[in-house]
């Protein structure tokens, strides 16, 4: 299946960025400290936002599979960037906290975890980004 996304640069290290099926759009910008505004997020931003959008979208399905629910899952993506040998994402810090209420057995535990490990999108980064998962399970 593919998906088409049309990106227009809007001037100022800024662009829309639209899927094309929904024609919902998006805007970046270049952060910081590479010369932007940093008044949303950049597109290395947007990496991170997919990395998280993804665990939680395959830990989602793997959770109806198993009638849990698990409204409320919170992923925080850290990201850093580094600038040797190029600037580029260093690291991506994932914090993946689940919600109190389902029963989280060891087996659930396992299933959870795998989803997350094996999301397309973190299955599609480059072996070089460090991506660290820290799974938090409520007490």
């Amino acid at each position: 299946m593919s998906v088409q996304i049309d990106i227009v640069y809007k001037g100022g290290l800024s662009c829309e960025a639209t899927h094309t099926p929904s024609k919902k759009s998006l805007i970046t910008d270049a952060p910081l400290d590479n010369g932007g505004k940093g008044r949303t997020f950049s597109p290395t931003d947007l990496v991170g936002a997919a990395l998280g959008a993804c665990m939680e979208t395959i830990i989602g399905l793997v959770a109806q599979r198993n009638n849990l629910n698990v409204e409320g899952l919170k992923i925080e993506v850290t990201k850093e960037m580094v600038a040797d040998p190029v600037r580029r994402i260093g690291a991506l810090k994932t914090r993946i906290i689940f919600p109190k209420g389902p029963n989280y057995t060891s087996e659930i535990k396992s299933k959870l975890e795998a989803a997350a490990k094996t999301c397309p999108v973190k299955q599609s980064l480059h072996p070089a980004i460090n991506i660290s998962l820290d799974f938090i399970y409520p007490n």
